[in-house]
Parts: structure tokens; sequence; C-alpha cells
């Protein structure tokens, strides 16, 4: 991806800026403006001055807010992977769901439908960031800060995703980290197939279904879990 003034070779910085109300609309805006930017021209032909315009912003509102473009989408990139994972927070400790009288395996079903249909297939997001992917991996600073938010995400998700097992009355068998990579490979995955596929309903499915046998494959029934409630439910 060719490096224009505009793009620093170094990753995001971590040096700390006050955020004023005013300055936080200002990043917001200019974070709308360069998703559509990038999604519609490519992170290479993007610019500064275009994501500025569509804004409506001044190169001066964007320096300072961000030192240049890869900085601004790893701010993009948190800023989704939080909403994205409050979001599956929130499923996992929903109980919108009535579980009882459902047999082990729909109840597993009925929790990864839950929790999937909160984690978005976005045309544009996927277009975006596997174009960063790629760019970062010509670039060694870029792609260990990549791969360093890649795991904080991983520490977030991991706790979520065992509290919602337990609420199945499942336990993960193995390092839990290894369950998060695998469901994080096959989100990638199956964002592209669910994206191509002119059946889109069908590669749904199949991602329901993906997910389901991979978790069962990862975990086991948490007979502690269950000797618990029955005591609970005995006394």
């Amino acid at each position: 991806m060719p490096t224009s003034p505009a793009r620093s070779s170094e990753p995001a910085t971590d040096t700390p800026r006050r955020v004023t109300k005013r300055r936080g609309q200002t990043r917001r805006r200019l974070l709308d403006a360069a998703v559509e930017v990038f999604a519609e021209n490519g992170l290479g032909r993007s610019t500064v001055e275009q994501i500025c315009e569509r804004g409506g912003y001044t190169r001066g509102a964007f320096y300072s807010n961000f030192a240049s473009l890869d900085e601004m989408f790893f701010a993009m990139w948190e800023q989704r992977s939080s909403a994205m994972l409050a979001q599956i927070r929130l499923a996992a400790d929903s109980s919108s769901i009535d579980l009882s009288g459902l047999t082990p395996a729909e109840k597993l079903r009925a929790g990864t439908e839950l929790v999937l249909g909160v984690v978005p297939v976005d045309d544009q997001w996927y277009r975006i960031n596997a174009e960063f992917t790629a760019h970062a991996l010509r670039n060694p600073s870029l792609k260990k800060a990549l791969a360093a938010r890649e795991d904080t995400i991983l520490e977030t998700i991991v706790p979520i995703l065992e509290k919602a097992l337990h609420r199945l009355g499942r336990r993960v068998v193995g390092d839990p980290r290894v369950l998060g990579r695998a469901l994080v490979a096959l989100h990638d995955g199956t964002s592209v197939q669910c994206l191509i596929e002119d059946d889109d309903a069908s590669a749904r499915e199949l991602r329901l279904e993906l997910f389901t046998h991979v978790v069962a494959a990862y975990t086991e029934p948490d007979t502690t879990h269950t000797h618990t409630h029955r005591k609970e439910g005995s006394s």
C-alpha cells in the first residue's frame, strides 16, 4: 500500500490527548467520514483532504486529533471493537431467551445464535479491515501494534465467553484462549462467505451451525454447574 505524507509508517501512538466534548464530536465525525471514504476509495487511495471534505473539517482539525491515517484506523478499530464487545457482553448476560425445557444441544445453539446476532457482518468494515491488515503485514511496527490490539480483544472476550457458557451449563476444555482464537478465525472466514454469497440467509445459517459445532467441540457439560443448580432447586 503506498505511503503518503498523511500516512506514517509508525504505529499509532498512545500519547494522551485532552478530549473535550467538542473534540470528541469532531473525532467521531471524522471517523464516520473516514469509514465512507476508506470503503469507497480504498485505504491506499484515500487522503486526509478527502476525509476532511466528507466530514466538513479542515486539515488542522484532522491533525489535532490524529497523527496519521494509520493512527486514525486504529482509533476506528478500537471504537468499533469497544461497541461490539459491549453488545456481546449484553447478549451474554441477557435473560431474553428461555432455556428451560431445551436439550443441552438446543441451549448451546440458542446461546450461540443470541451472541452472533450482535456480531456484525459489515461489508464496509470488512473491506477496510482486510485492506489495513494487508498493509500492516508489510510493516513490522504496524503488524506488532495490530497483533497487540488483537490480543487485547481476546483477553476481554474470553471471560465474557466463559460466563456465557456457564449460563448454558458448559465449560471450556483446555485453554479458553484457544477457543477464543478459533471463534475469531471463524468469524473472519464466515464473514467473507456471508458477504459474497447470493443466498445471504443460507450463509448466515451455515455460520450459526459452524459456530455452534466449534463451541461444542471445545467445551463439555459443566457437571459442577448442573449439580449446583439441582442443589439450589431442592432447597
